[in-house]
């Protein structure tokens, strides 16, 4: 118990610092990837360096960690983002439909609606005929929270496109849903 008690003011401490005049606050949760050409110092990648796994993980921490440096005022992740989206764009979705569609099981979905909860963006709802269930729906901090977050993302969505190159965004993004599709 005391454990936790130490753990949970560790966290607060660590969230009420404020970052010195021109440094930008670390991203919470995310650390800054490092590149294959940058970063892993005297580290032999071995096979690593060419597996398109590794490379995948790799890309999707940059790009993580660049959402996040963009939307830093807001201290949202790039996943909880992705939540609202989905709760904004089904109202009264469930948890169940939410798990699947944002690839995430209930241990780690259950945190970030509570986080979102918290800070009333989402509220969570009983289904009447069902009362172990819930719908939910964005609050209107909520929408206001994904409208400005969503503005944010079409500039890191334009970013990611201008490295992808627009003659290949169409055959990447195929790639990248065959994978999602194949490997589930």
């Amino acid at each position: 118990m005391q454990r936790v008690a130490n753990a949970r003011n560790r966290v607060e401490q660590a969230g009420s610092r404020t970052p010195r005049p021109g440094k930008r606050p670390p991203a919470r949760g995310l650390r800054r990837p490092a590149t294959a050409g940058q970063g892993f110092g005297d580290i032999d990648l071995g096979p690593l360096r060419d597996w398109i796994g590794f490379n995948l993980r790799m890309a999707q921490a940059s790009a993580f960690h660049a959402f996040a440096r963009r939307t830093q005022e807001f201290d949202i992740q790039p996943g909880r983002f992705a939540v609202l989206v989905l709760i904004g764009r089904n109202p009264g979705i469930s948890q169940t439909a939410l798990s699947r569609a944002t690839g995430r099981d209930k241990s780690t979905l259950t945190p970030a609606l509570a986080d979102l909860g918290r800070r009333r963006l989402i509220v969570r709802r009983r289904v009447a005929e069902d009362r172990r269930s819930y719908r939910l729906f964005l609050t209107p901090a909520g929408e206001a929270m994904l409208a400005k977050l969503t503005q944010r993302a079409a500039l890191h969505e334009e970013q990611l496109e201008r490295l992808v190159g627009k003659a290949d965004r169409d055959r990447f993004m195929d790639i990248l849903r065959r994978l999602i599709s194949d490997l589930a």
